[in-house]
């Protein structure tokens, strides 16, 4: 077991600030274009943002008050104003003008000129799109819960998707997304960010719809192994029941050790080769 160290949020307040949004992540980033009731427009991102709600769908993302002294920030003062907000999804094309456009310009300026942004109309909403996102979402706001009232505390926007509006050439012919093609970025602690590219996509198998066996059904020199993970050993169980061995013959392998068996277990599991991995794990056993 890793040695932890502990923080209290109220006693350490800088420095829990500083940390959690290290641990906290990767978080999406929401470009939300608002609109005040005597028309005029803001664009600012906020990272503490994700979708919540499929049916009806729902985004959330939070407008903090300012650090220095508990004020309200214009997103927030929009959206008390006139309750329509568009999130755009920000990706790797346009992550440095987002970053542009988090600049506390004054009341009045316009983000979108600023970040060198196209405002396009929205078809049930207000406030416009930003053209170069990837994904629109146009929605109604239907809650604002403040969290508090002091500086940094958060003000819970729960908004409710009404049109969503996708860049064609991400979708095939069946709108599927091409996940890689859409270039996502995320926040992370500190000046750091993530770009999910198709070098770090990878495919997690969903459980599953029937039992999986569990880990602690699997062989103890496996489950109780200094050499598979926690991750190798997840793979292996998710499946109904140990499966048979297979009649063709001992895997074309010999160990020298069984700290070197396993490290082929690992192997083939990393290679997403399941069947192969436990027909290794079966023939251990005899």
């Amino acid at each position: 077991m890793h040695e932890t160290t502990s923080f209290d949020p109220k006693q350490q307040q800088a420095t829990f600030d500083n940390l959690v949004k290290y641990a906290v992540a990767p978080r999406p980033i929401c470009f939300a274009s608002t609109m005040d009731a005597s028309g005029q427009v803001n664009l600012s991102p906020f990272s503490y943002f994700n979708f919540v709600s499929q049916q009806p769908p729902i985004c959330v993302f939070s407008p903090l008050r300012r650090m220095r002294d508990g004020s309200t920030k214009h997103t927030l003062d929009n959206l008390q104003e006139l309750d329509e907000v568009v999130i755009n999804i920000v990706n790797y094309s346009i992550v440095q003008q987002q970053s542009l456009a988090s600049t506390e310009y004054g009341k009045g300026i316009n983000e979108f000129e600023k970040a060198g942004l196209t405002a396009i109309p929205s078809l049930h909403v207000r406030p416009p799109r930003v053209a170069e996102s990837p994904v629109q979402l146009e929605c109604k706001v239907r809650d604002i819960i403040a969290l508090g009232d002091g500086p940094g505390a958060g003000n819970l926007v729960v908004a409710e998707i009404v049109h969503m509006h996708i860049h064609s050439h991400l979708l095939d012919e069946k709108n599927n997304i091409d996940q890689a093609e859409l270039d996502l970025v995320a926040r992370l602690g500190g000046d750091w960010y993530c770009r999910v590219t198709s070098d770090n996509l990878f495919i997690v198998p969903k459980p599953l719809r029937n039992l999986g066996i569990g880990i602690d059904q699997l062989p103890e020199t496996i489950r109780t192994s200094k050499v598979l993970s926690g991750n190798h050993l997840a793979l292996l169980a998710n499946v109904e029941a140990i499966p048979s061995m297979d009649p063709t013959g001992s895997p074309q392998h010999t160990f020298d050790n069984m700290e070197h068996a396993h490290r082929h277990i690992g192997n083939l599991l990393d290679e997403n080769k399941l069947h192969d991995a436990w027909q290794v794990v079966l023939h251990l056993q005899n």
